[in-house]
């Protein structure tokens, strides 16, 4: 390739229109996404389609971004090459952790439950139901005492 196509191939993809248009349309995406935290939004727009929205608008910037500021949309096909098996092993990783998360409390020693930052759900449910006085959503304080004991596992 010489240096004359080089330089051609380069202006092709980085005129200033091109990158203004591609910034303007980022700023609008970025308007409707701070339009949804509006009572007129939340009052209209049922929760679960206003996260399939902003996760869209999400997308749609991302991808602007690597297309275009990161020039990927003019490199090679390499490039999946590194993207495919990233993308793979990161939602490998997801569906690995998400259950472990969920379930990190089931299991737990007295000592651990004894100061840890929340109760495990079997706990709150046993607490409300000999409180019913008690609406406090707050974690349980550090140090339980006797009266709270650990719930068989």
């Amino acid at each position: 390739m010489t240096s004359e196509a080089h330089h051609d191939d380069h202006e092709q993809h980085s005129g200033v229109g091109l990158f203004v248009g591609v910034f303007l349309a980022l700023c609008v995406l970025t308007t409707m996404s701070f339009l949804t935290y509006f009572d007129f939004w939340r009052e209209r727009v049922p929760t679960e389609i206003s996260r399939a929205f902003m996760m869209a608008v999400s997308c749609t910037k991302s991808m602007l971004v690597i297309m275009f500021f990161m020039h990927l949309k003019w490199e090679a096909n390499w490039k999946w090459v590194l993207t495919v098996p990233a993308s793979i092993m990161s939602a490998l990783l997801i569906f690995a952790l998400v259950p472990d998360i969920g379930l990190r409390m089931r299991h737990a020693s007295y000592e651990r439950m004894k100061y840890a930052a929340e109760r495990p759900a079997e706990d709150q449910d046993q607490h409300a139901s000999e409180n019913p006085q008690s609406h406090s959503s707050q974690p349980h304080p550090a140090g339980r005492d006797k009266a709270h004991p650990h719930p068989a596992a």
